[in-house]
């Protein structure tokens, strides 16, 4: 299974346990000292996954389970760059440790928008969380706007996004991950079809969110 490239630094800070024990000819405990680089090296497990191209269709972006389903929050709604208040829904998706933590697009298009914005590091699954540290990623899907933000939580102290304003992607394209536990807000037009409950595992890139009402123009 591939393993992100971001493992790389905690996958060998991890290993120094096992080293030192080596070194000092404890095998038996350098042996059981590795299952913390290799626990820590699935966590950034990377899977293959096959995304369907319908046009209709907002998939996951993330593994996890669904914690909120309905009209986005007036108080934490999306930033929108052009400054254009919009209607929103919204679904929640926390992330446990167990979760493949590789983030996903969740439709296909162009990317019109990436923003950074610093916050605290609460408990992803708590509604507050709002207010954590957070990337937003607006995708511009033949004229539909669909926003994935990215959500750190109290373990998670970093967010991963590689993708740029301008870039062309199609739905299930990698677009970044989270380091650890945490939480990804997917924003659609409110008159998509939510297709999710509330409780519901997940699956990034193969899960169905939403139906949009309507097939974009040019498809």
């Amino acid at each position: 299974m591939r393993i992100d490239r971001a493992a790389a630094p905690f996958v060998l800070l991890a290993l120094i346990p096992s080293a030192a024990l080596a070194w000092a000819g404890v095998w038996w405990g350098a042996a059981a000292a590795l299952v913390l680089p290799i626990g820590i090296g699935l966590f950034f497990r990377d899977p293959d996954r096959s995304a369907s191209q319908d046009p209709t269709l907002v998939l996951s972006p993330a593994d996890g389970r669904v914690m909120y389903t309905g009209v986005a929050d007036a108080t934490d709604l999306p930033a929108d760059p052009a400054g254009v208040g919009r209607d929103w829904q919204q679904i929640t998706i926390f992330l446990s440790v167990m979760d493949v933590h590789i983030n996903r697009t969740p439709v296909s298009g162009r990317v019109t928008h990436v923003a950074y914005q610093p916050g605290s590091f609460l408990p992803a699954y708590k509604p507050e969380s709002g207010r954590n540290e957070r990337s937003e990623i607006w995708f511009d899907h033949d004229g539909t706007p669909i926003v994935a933000r990215q959500v750190v939580g109290i373990l998670a102290r970093r967010v991963v996004c590689r993708l740029t304003p301008g870039d062309q992607v199609k739905a299930g394209d990698r677009l970044g991950l989270m380091k650890f536990g945490s939480r990804m807000d997917v924003f659609v037009p409110t008159t998509a079809t939510i297709a999710v409950r509330l409780g519901q595992t997940v699956r990034a890139a193969e899960t169905v969110l939403a139906r949009l009402l309507v097939t974009p123009v040019g498809q």
